[in-house]
Formats: structure tokens, C-alpha cells, sequence
């Protein structure tokens, strides 16, 4: 608890310490359940030479920074829960459920030789689609697990159905995992082992542990399919029909190779290999079988000498035929462990679903900024530091965790406050004329990057006799409160160190206010004024696109919420799109993806619809100020 709290106080420093403490108690209760008997017993104390025996490395880091490598990895964050139960490579068989042969210990003991006792992890994604927030998870935990022990992360391409891969989703892969700041030790795919996979189906074979099977699909599927006669036929003859399938002597169909066993979830039998006879990106025509999920997944692992496979929850009705895989070809046995997915509301993230907001037109392409999926929040120019702090603070358990997005925002915010420089744009332009412009040309304004540290630089606009305001900072009839211009409300300009007030309003036929006509003086020459607005001079037009939730409902996917299906819960107000915008010429250089806090207004990032000319923004967050304060 001591550290825990050390932690918590270190990264909270200006929190309430007995704040802190009852909430960190009531995490760890959670966590943990109530105190027993054994807890309540006095314990010796331990000697401050043991926290570097835990980890002394990560604990420094935390101590002083409460950060490693520049992102929250902490052993209260990262660490908790299940992860604190990981067995050492090597001590495989100390993990709950490890089924051990007589064979294990000696193939462990090889294990070590290999890998010199070093973690290995792996992110197997399919290459089917776009990562999003969820795949970040997966992506800080295994890499982030094997880098706190000084191991390695493999990038593995699980690509065994050539239906549905693309070269596109291999490319954007690895872009993302770069771009979250990850470099993998090896890239690699199952493709890579498909020799050594089919010839250890036939000796799976010749062990008696799989056969031919010619039940359809739609046979298979079900609750309580019928057992497949075929389950006992000759070893002989299943080589026969396996080399047959493998000659495509069969359609797609006919026949599969299945292995022996019964499942968690009931599910007997799981099938090994099938006919396909699409053509494979990377391997062409050279197979028309392909290994499945069950069959592949745990002996590319033993492959590759992984010590702990990290499988969300789902995959936890796999954990026997991972095991039982393995020691049935007697080969080194990794250890698989579950942990809960990472979900948000208000956002769906399947392949499927996101291929319908497209064609109905909902949503662009993948890196529509309204989704979650990666590649959107990096066009919408979330920084991939704040997901990986998002990441870390959700933490790593057992149970799903279901997040709201504003807790994803609040560490954009974090990071973007500390390094999106500042500028001045006007979503809703208003002309204001300074009829006693105190020059005969334009001031040129120095503007801090930071206002918090003027140590990081400036830059400079120009201040002439016509600005731009944003037309809700002007009122001909304020209601009570309203701080910023009025008749007899001056305001300060800011950085200008001028103070303007109203004198005459111009309308158009329709009544409509077109410009304002006002005089200024310096802002130390008289009373200071209630509020300073943000402003334009000789501007930029831009087109600014201010997002919002693309659903209504927390859960657009479940029935019981939106019975009409996710379709029928879109937000109608979820894009506003600004074309004439106003912006100040310190962003005339910036490129897609540069980063700013447009003052008052909240964070943007530079869009890659941007061309020579005509700047495209989108807005990342609000401020965390209210946006309807005055």
C-alpha cells in the first residue's frame, strides 16, 4: 500500500492526500476483496533492498517520474491484478491449469537455453481490418509487459484465411504499432510456419489425435452437433485424405482435418485444417488447406519460444487446446493468459459494422475521425502518447472494461496541453474596425507559443486596423453575466495589449449585424476590462470540422437500448463542417497531423485533405473549460 499510495501522491500532487487514500482503499478493495486473518497479522518489516528486488528498474522510474520510457508503465497501472500472477520463464508449470507430460521439464529446459530465461510476448492481429482502441490495449500490454522485464515483442501476422486479407491492413498495421511507439523485435506470420504446421497435422495424424472429417459446416455448428462417424477411421486412411486435401482433390467443404478433443465451451472436435482455394498474398497457389485459429495460434507460439501468450477473454474456451496441442506433439508449451477487453461506449469497432457506416454513408472510410478505430483517432489528432497513457490507466483485469470517451479526451488533453502550440482562429467571422488604429500600418504582435512557459519560443501575427472576432463575443443586448463586448463593455484584445470599445454597430438590409465599428486604447491606460477575446488579423480562410459522438446511445449495438440496430442511432449532429473559418497566418506552414490549441476554442489538428492553400482542421477535443462559459 505504501507504494501504491507513493505512486498515487507522486502523479497527483496537488490532489487531497486523504482523498487519495480512500480512494486508492477502495480500489485495492475492489481489487483485492476484504482484509482476511492473514492480512490483519503484524508483519516484519521489510528492508528497503526488496523493492529493488521486485523491479528495481521500473520502481526507480516511478519514484522519480512516476513514468518509464515516457509513458505511464507503472506497477500500480500496468501491473495489477492478473498480471502480478505471471509465473518467470520457465516456471510455466507453476500456472493454475498448466497440464504438464513427462516430457515437460526437459522441453522447458530447452526453452531456457533458447532464450536465456528472457519474456517474449506476441501481438498477433488478423491483417482484416483496421487496429482500434481495443488492439491498443493489446498492443501497450504485450508490448509494454515484455519491455517493464527487459524481454521482447514479436508482430505476428495470424494470416490463415486468405478470404479476407488484404495487403493494405498488413501496411496500416504496422504503421499504427510504430505510430503508438513500439518497435517489434521480429515482424512475422503464420504463413511463415505453414511446412512445419502441416507436418506436424500429420504426425498429429499418426499419433491417432486427428482425422478426416466430411461433416458440412453447417453440421458443426449449433450447440450440440452430432458426434462425426468418421471420428475412428483408420490412421492410414486419414493420411491418405489428408495428402489428398492437400493435393485438392477436394472441393471446399468436403472435408477437414479435426482434432481430438472436447473444449471448455462443450465445442468437441475443433477443426485443424480446411479446403480454400483462394490464392494466398504471400505464399500464391502453393496451398489450398489452411490451418485454423485453434490449430495455429498455440504451436506458432511454441515456435517462437513466446513465455506468456495474452489472449483477450474470449479466447479463454482455447485455453485447453492450446494445452492440449502442444502435449500431444510434444513440443514447448507456452502459457496462455486472458485479461478483459478494452470497449467504449458510444462506438462500435467490428469489421463488419463499420463496413455498413460506410456504405450507408454514415462515416467516410476507416480513419473517419468520428470512429475509434486508430488510424481515425489519429486523423482526428489524438496523440498516440495519450492513448498509451489511456491504455495504462484503464490497467490490465480480468473483467471487461467498458470506458466513457471523455476519460480517453481527458488524457488528450493532458498531452496536447503540454504540446500543441497556441493560435488564434474565429469559427463565426465578425468584422470590428479600430477607427483610431493607433498606427499607419500593422503591428506586429509577438504571441507565446505556451503562455504557462515562454521559454518555448514565439510567434508573431499582425495586428491591424480590422480584426475578427467571433461573433458570440459580441451582444447588442447581454443577458446578465455577459463579460465580454457590449454597448459600454469594453474588452481586451488579447496579447495586443489593447482594449477595444464599442461606438457604432453596422446591419445589413436583413438587420443582421455585419460589422462593428470601435475605438481602443491601451489596456494600462484606464480600467482593466471584464474579459479578453480572442481575435484575426489579415487571416487565413480555413475550413475547421467540429465532431461530436457519432451515436446517441451509451450501447447502439445492444437491442435492449437502440432496438432498431446502431443504424438507427446515429447523431445527425455528430460532423459540423465550418468553410469559412478564420484563422491567423502562424499556421500558413503547417502539415496534416501538426497539432494546436486554438485559443478559447479547443484543440485542432491539421487534416490530410489540406492542400497548398486552403487548410482543412479537424478538432480534436474541447478545452476542458466549459464551453458554454462567458
Amino acid at each position: 500500500m505504501g507504494l501504491l499510495m507513493g505512486e498515487a501522491r507522486a502523479m497527483l500532487k496537488w490532489a487531497d492526500g486523504k482523498m487519495i487514500k480512500h480512494e486508492v482503499d477502495m480500489q485495492v478493495l475492489h481489487l483485492l476483496g476484504p482484509k482476511t486473518e492473514t492480512d490483519l497479522e503484524k508483519k516484519p518489516k521489510v528492508a528497503k533492498a526488496r523493492l529493488e528486488e521486485v523491479d528495481r528498474r521500473t520502481a526507480k522510474d516511478v519514484e522519480e517520474n512516476g513514468e518509464v520510457a515516457g509513458q505511464t508503465l507503472s506497477l500500480m497501472e500496468q501491473l495489477r491484478g492478473e498480471a502480478l500472477k505471471f509465473h518467470k520463464p520457465g516456471e510455466n508449470y507453476k500456472t493454475p491449469g498448466y497440464v504438464t507430460t513427462p516430457h515437460t521439464m526437459d522441453l522447458l529446459k530447452q526453452h531456457l537455453e533458447i532464450t536465456g530465461g528472457q519474456v517474449r510476448t506476441r501481438f498477433p492481429p488478423e491483417p482484416n481490418g483496421i487496429l482500434h482502441i481495443g488492439h491498443a490495449k493489446a498492443i501497450n500490454f504485450n508490448f509494454g509487459y515484455a519491455k517493464a522485464n527487459n524481454g521482447i515483442c514479436f508482430l505476428r501476422f495470424d494470416d490463415t484465411n486468405p478470404e479476407k486479407e488484404e495487403a493494405k491492413f498488413f501496411t496500416a498495421i504496422c504503421d499504427m504499432v510504430a505510430w503508438l511507439g513500439y518497435t517489434p523485435y521480429k515482424v512475422t506470420h503464420a504463413s511463415d510456419y505453414f511446412d512445419q504446421l502441416y507436418a506436424w497435422a500429420v504426425e498429429l495424424i499418426h499419433r491417432d489425435q486427428a482425422y478426416v472429417c466430411h461433416q458440412r459446416g453447417e453440421e458443426l455448428k449449433g450447440h450440440n452437433p452430432l458426434p462425426s462417424p468418421w471420428r475412428d477411421r483408420p490412421i492410414e486412411e486419414s493420411l491418405l485424405l489428408f495428402e489428398a486435401m492437400r493435393k485438392g482433390k477436394f472441393a471446399e467443404g468436403e472435408a477437414t482435418l479435426r482434432m481430438k478433443l472436447v473444449m471448455e465451451d462443450g465445442k468437441m472436435d475443433p477443426v485443424a485444417y480446411r479446403v480454400k482455394y483462394t490464392p494466398h498474398h504471400r505464399t500464391g497457389d502453393t496451398w489450398c488447406i489452411y490451418p485454423t485459429y485453434d490449430y495455429t495460434h498455440c504451436l506458432c507460439d511454441s515456435i517462437e519460444h513466446i513465455t506468456h501468450s495474452l489472449c483477450t477473454k474470449e479466447f479463454q474456451a482455447r485455453r485447453s487446446s492450446y494445452f492440449w496441442l502442444c502435449n500431444a506433439l510434444d513440443v514447448y508449451c507456452p502459457v496462455q493468459w486472458e485479461y478483459g477487453r478494452l470497449n467504449l461506449h458510444y462506438a462500435v469497432v467490428s469489421k463488419r459494422k463499420i463496413l455498413q457506416l460506410v456504405a450507408v454513408g454514415a462515416v467516410r472510410d476507416w480513419d473517419d475521425p468520428r470512429l475509434f478505430t486508430l488510424t481515425a483517432l489519429r486523423r482526428r489528432g489524438f496523440p498516440p502518447e495519450a492513448i498509451n497513457n489511456f491504455c495504462a490507466r484503464v490497467g490490465v483485469t480480468v473483467a471487461q472494461t467498458t470506458m466513457e470517451p471523455h476519460l480517453l479526451e481527458s488524457c488528450v488533453r493532458d498531452v496536447l496541453n503540454d504540446t500543441a502550440p497556441r493560435a488564434m482562429a474565429v469559427l463565426e467571422p465578425l468584422q470590428v474596425i479600430i477607427t483610431n488604429f493607433p498606427a499607419a500600418k500593422s503591428l506586429d504582435i509577438q504571441v507565446p507559443n505556451f503562455p504557462a512557459d515562454e521559454t518555448k519560443g514565439f510567434h508573431h501575427v499582425p495586428f491591424g486596423s480590422i480584426v475578427f472576432i467571433e461573433r458570440t463575443d459580441f451582444k447588442e443586448e447581454p443577458e446578465p453575466g455577459y463579460k465580454r463586448l457590449a454597448w459600454g463593455q469594453p474588452v481586451g484584445l488579447r496579447h495586443t495589449g489593447y482594449v477595444i470599445e464599442l461606438q457604432q454597430v453596422m446591419k445589413g438590409p436583413s438587420g443582421c449585424v455585419e460589422s462593428l465599428e470601435v475605438t481602443c486604447r491601451r489596456a494600462d491606460a484606464g480600467e482593466k476590462p471584464k474579459a479578453f477575446i480572442h481575435w484575426v488579423s489579415q487571416p487565413l480562410m480555413c475550413e475547421i470540422r467540429l465532431y461530436d459522438r457519432l451515436f446517441q446511445h451509451k450501447n447502439p449495438e445492444d437491442p435492449a437500448e437502440v432496438p432498431g440496430g446502431f443504424l438507427s442511432d446515429l447523431n445527425p449532429a455528430s460532423l459540423q463542417v465550418v468553410e469559412t473559418a478564420l484563422v491567423d497566418c502562424s499556421v500558413a506552414l503547417a502539415k496534416p497531423f501538426d497539432k494546436f490549441q486554438f485559443e478559447r476554442l479547443g484543440y485542432f489538428s491539421v487534416d490530410p485533405d489540406s492542400h497548398q492553400g486552403q487548410l482543412v482542421f479537424n478538432r480534436t477535443v474541447t478545452l476542458k473549460e466549459d464551453p458554454g462559459k462567458v
